[in-house]
């Protein structure tokens, strides 16, 4: 079994929300309301964040791009982007972001607040972590190459959003992050990973996926649907109720899981506390998908596949190298003094169940080398290391001992040199450490435990058992472990009803030693438990306790001896000193009967009335005097009148196991009937009757005040010894705060120059943007062109003056939309030019006119930052009046010649540069046949079919536009025309002009010859 260690999720965490029906979860503990019938606690906003962690290294940007461009707006999730950055270097990370999603993007700060819809990013030359939805940046600890932000992070984000944590990994190269997604998986959340085929580097996707706690293996664009699928689909729709309607109702659906479950793979899990069953079940049922509870049992009956998956998900396999190391610290601490005390040559036996994939193991054996390192000369031990797992997967990688990069971030230098041999794969444990680790598939359940220990470390297994299984398994471990042997459990585990088995050494690490003191408890337990449990007898109804007999004579003997002790030996119970039941033997209702309040097992509270003074004696002589104490004719009031009892008191010195305890006898003896019945006659004598009431007030009223100042002593003696710690502890830091104190007196002198220095900058850097700032509005005014700024949203940011002729704009309107103001341009459709652009980023050109019948030339840009990233737009209008009034006039003139030639006698034609007829005769189109379609926009040489085509006006033509030449003289072209037959034509030609320039226009003059 592997662990981690998390406590169990609160009680009122929304984590667990599954529709069962009526018998779909076993019955709520007595005394405690179902949660249905519980009010539901308020959360708190930082409880409802979910919160997506982007991990990626080499090659990560393109999936990073391809993420944000494909996630909707308004998901309401916090992104927090970790990448490997160069420390040295400014990061633009943020602003390329921000090019590919609508939210705002931002670079990390110390204590910011996380909100919805924003996106997050790890400044350079930092490790991120969160606190209560806070960011908090350190400096690194680690050299450069081998810090791993992603991994830091991830662990902080699994203990602060657990169940609403998702972390993703990207292209990378290295193992970074495959320490913390184990443990966001270990707290319910979310882990998504870039499918290894689509990443540019797929060493830190391939990391990931080997760890087997990966949701879901996507490219990078499938993703962001993936994720909301699954963020929307936990905590929506589902009724808050986690147990049955009814506690008649058992939890069928529960029970036929864990059937399948043993019948797959061997393994009870019913014994597992059902807070962490329920979640790990809930996990499979959204990756599938699954919202009913008995819908999972028939898919799980239907893939075997999936049993397995359960199974590999129940195990929670999360660990790692030195986990808590002041642990380990405080482990080698207490370990060499156990070491020092045995014999030369003799055996090291440690025990690690629940050992996973060997880190911790190994972590024991380095511990137990590192210790072996400090005994004096001559004390040479060896070393029987055991390692136990119910995963047979985990054992294998384990024996391989073959561990990626990531664990540099875990294990020191010294101990990586020392431990580790450097391969292609990663780090390879050596042969001196592999050889003392003994990794063996064992069951905690039902598997005879390794004894003689010196040290049992079962660290963050106890958290995910049951109650009853952790009874039955702390005697165990007592059990196996040698006298003044070390227990070492984990941070959130405890000995609680076992403390006379274990001296605590460290609170805080659960570290503690096997004492002698109670050895009883362990004799008188059923073992081994697992067979036990299920073979018991229950026990009665006036709680009679029974024991198995030793069966060295055989099963026959054993029963004989059961029956002649059942007929001939008197009730009696076991006591220590305090008056603890240990043991029951007989019918012992008829002198004892449970205590009102909470239930307890002590015989003082427990004895009827008319017994309490005379055993309370009885056992305090014995006690004090260790001997046996009997007292005769003592008077009980039973159901068939009064009966004569002869108490015994047995201070027992043996056996062994039950040396020091106290066995109490209730023998019956013969009663007179007059006594029976109530008719001995006694003198009534008042003042002693009163006299013994008064005393036997003022002993009760002495015996509640004594046990009360014991309990205060107790605590009192506790805080004590609690307060003498912290103020240890206070001073200690004190003493660290006072040297921090002088160290930041000279560090805040050095800061204070710094300062100086970096304000001196920031006033020249003022006074220049203020110098920028007044050219700009200078050029602007000198311009005279009218410009309005804008931003995304389309509101005014800036406007020029010459603005007002078209929009009538006050200082005053900045901030406001464009589309609040009317203009004067015959435009409707600036809006949505200006939308255009944006969507676009291509500038947008235009001629439009003014109600007072000015012509402008409408410009809109995309407003661009120095570092490229679109702003806004920017809208100018240059004032082309004059250019409109001038091609007016030039189209006026031009007009007015197109009219001279068309009504003149002659054949002429007019061409533009392209040779191409501007305007024609009448007298030309008349001749040759040819209507005004037929002529203009035709080239010159395909009218009247062609007959141009051959003479050598075609170079006199082209020569007159491509040289300095205004005419050429008359040419001669004889040709045969369509409809004409064969014609002697005189042609000349002239460069037209205009205002004494040249022109790209040529006037051709055309007369018939005769034949």
């Amino acid at each position: 079994m592997s662990t981690a260690p998390v406590p169990p999720p609160p009680a009122n965490e929304p984590g667990i929300q599954i529709t069962l029906p009526p018998d779909g979860l076993p019955a709520a503990s007595a005394g405690v309301a179902p949660r249905s019938q519980r009010a539901r606690p308020p959360e708190s906003e930082s409880e409802k964040l979910t919160i997506v962690s982007l991990g990626g290294s080499a090659g990560s940007l393109e999936g990073f791009e391809q993420f944000f461009r494909h996630l909707p707006p308004g998901s309401g999730l916090v992104f927090v982007v970790v990448s490997h950055l160069a420390p040295e270097a400014e990061s633009e990370l943020p602003h390329i972001l921000q090019r590919y999603t609508s939210m705002p993007v931002a670079e990390a700060q110390d204590g910011m607040r996380v909100r919805r819809n924003h996106v997050y990013v790890i400044p350079p030359g930092k490790e991120m972590s969160i606190l209560h939805s806070t960011l908090l940046l350190f400096v690194p600890t680690q050299p450069r190459g081998r810090r791993l932000p992603i991994d830091f992070f991830y662990q902080s984000l699994a203990n602060d959003a657990r169940e609403r944590a998702v972390c993703i990994i990207f292209s990378g190269m290295g193992s970074d992050g495959t320490i913390g997604l184990k443990l966001v998986m270990e707290n319910f959340g979310m882990v998504m990973v870039q499918d290894p085929e689509t990443a540019e580097y797929d060493s830190m996707p391939r990391s990931a996926i080997a760890t087997e706690f990966v949701d879901y293996v996507l490219p990078a664009d499938e993703l962001p649907a993936k994720l909301l699928e699954y963020v929307n689909q936990p905590f929506a729709n589902r009724p808050f109720r986690e147990v049955a309607e009814s506690a008649t109702k058992p939890a069928h659906a529960l029970q036929k899981i864990f059937l399948l479950i043993r019948a797959r793979t061997g393994h009870d899990f019913s014994l597992y506390k059902r807070n962490t069953v329920f979640r790990r079940i809930e996990r499979r049922m959204n990756a599938h998908q699954i919202r009913e509870f008995t819908h999972y049992v028939r898919y799980l009956q239907e893939n075997p596949a999936e049993v397995e998956a359960l199974f590999k998900e129940l195990l929670i396999g999360v660990t790692k190298f030195f986990r808590d190391p002041e642990a380990f610290e405080r482990l080698q601490h207490h370990l060499l003094p156990v070491l020092r005390l045995k014999p030369a040559g003799s055996f090291i036996r440690v025990w690690a169940p629940g050992c996973s994939t060997g880190e911790e193991a190994y972590s024991l054996a380095m511990t137990v080398l590192e210790c072996l390192d400090q005994l004096e000369a001559g004390q040479d031990h060896k070393i029987q290391l055991f390692a136990t797992d119910i995963s047979a997967e985990g054992i294998e990688w384990a024996r391989a001992g073959l561990y990626s990069d990531s664990i540099a971030g875990d294990v020191s230098p010294e101990r990586l040199q020392r431990f580790f041999q450097r391969t292609d794969g990663g780090y390879q444990i050596r042969k001196q450490v592999r050889d003392v680790v003994v990794f063996a598939l064992h069951n905690l359940n039902k598997d005879a435990p390794f004894t003689k220990l010196d040290l049992l470390c079962c660290r963050n297994l106890l958290i995910y058992l049951s109650t009853e299984l952790q009874k039955n398994l702390i005697p165990v471990f007592h059990y196996a472990l040698n006298p003044g042997g070390l227990l070492f459990l984990g941070p959130s585990e405890n000995l609680t009803g076992f403390q006379e088995l274990f001296l605590s050494l460290d609170v805080k690490w659960k570290l503690s030693r096997r004492t002698e003191a109670s050895s009883q408890f362990s004799r008188l337990l059923n073992f081994p438990f697992s067979l036990a449990r299920h073979a018991a007898a229950p026990a009665s109804a006036t709680g009679t306790m029974t024991s198995p007999v030793p069966g060295k004579d055989g099963p026959f003997a054993a029963l004989v001896q059961k029956t002649l002790m059942q007929a001939f030996c008197p009730p009696a119970v076991l006591i220590n000193a305090k008056g603890e039941i240990l043991y029951i033997h007989g019918r012992t209702g008829r002198y004892l009967e449970p205590a009102p309040g909470l239930g307890t097992m002590n015989l003082f509270e427990m004895a009827r009335e008319e017994l309490n003074f005379e055993i309370s004696g009885a056992v305090h002589r014995a006690t004090t005097e260790r001997q046996d104490v009997t007292v005769e004719n003592v008077k009980v009031k039973t159901d068939a009148g009064h009966q004569l009892l002869r108490l015994t008191v047995k201070f027992l010195n043996e056996p062994e196991g039950v040396a020091g305890l106290l066995l109490v006898a209730f023998e019956e003896v013969s009663t007179p009937r007059r006594v029976r019945l109530g008719k001995e006659k006694h003198e009534p004598d008042p003042a002693r009757d009163g006299t013994v009431a008064a005393l036997d007030k003022e002993l009760q009223h002495t015996k509640h005040r004594l046990y009360t100042t014991i309990e205060e002593m107790e605590t009192s003696l506790e805080e004590l010894k609690s307060a003498n710690e912290e103020l240890q502890s206070a001073n200690e830091e004190l003493q660290s705060t006072n040297e921090e104190a002088m160290t930041n007196k000279e560090e805040m002198q050095s800061l204070n120059e710094e300062l100086m220095t970096l304000n001196t900058q920031y006033l020249s850097k003022s006074d220049e943007l203020s110098q920028a700032a007044n050219d700009m509005k200078n050029l602007l005014d000198a311009t005279e062109i009218a410009t309005i700024f804008l931003d995304n949203n389309m509101l005014i940011k800036r406007f020029t003056p010459p603005v007002a002729r078209i929009i009538r704009l006050l200082p005053t309107d900045v901030g406001r939309p464009i589309t609040h103001f009317a203009s004067n341009l015959r435009h409707e459709n600036l809006a949505r030019d200006v939308q255009g652009v944006l969507d676009r980023l291509v500038s947008r050109e235009v001629n439009i006119q003014t109600l007072a019948g000015e012509w402008y030339v409408m410009r809109i840009l995309p407003y661009r930052t120095l570092d490229n990233y679109i702003s806004g737009t920017v809208i100018t209008f240059t004032d082309i009046s004059g250019l409109k009034r001038l091609e007016e006039q030039l189209q006026a003139s031009s007009h007015f010649a197109e009219g001279i030639v068309e009504t003149v006698r002659e054949m002429l034609v007019v061409l533009d540069e392209g040779l191409r007829v501007v305007s024609a005769s009448w007298s030309f189109t008349r001749y040759f046949a040819l209507g005004p379609e037929q002529t203009k926009g035709r080239l010159f040489w395909e009218l009247s079919g062609g007959g141009w085509q051959g003479s050598q006006l075609r170079g006199q033509l082209q020569a007159l536009l491509s040289t300095d030449a205004s005419e050429f003289d008359e040419t001669v072209v004889e040709a045969d025309f369509v409809g004409l037959g064969r014609r002697r034509m005189l042609v000349y030609g002239r460069r037209l002009q205009s205002e004494g320039h040249p022109t790209n226009r040529i006037l051709l003059g055309i007369k018939e010859l005769d034949n």
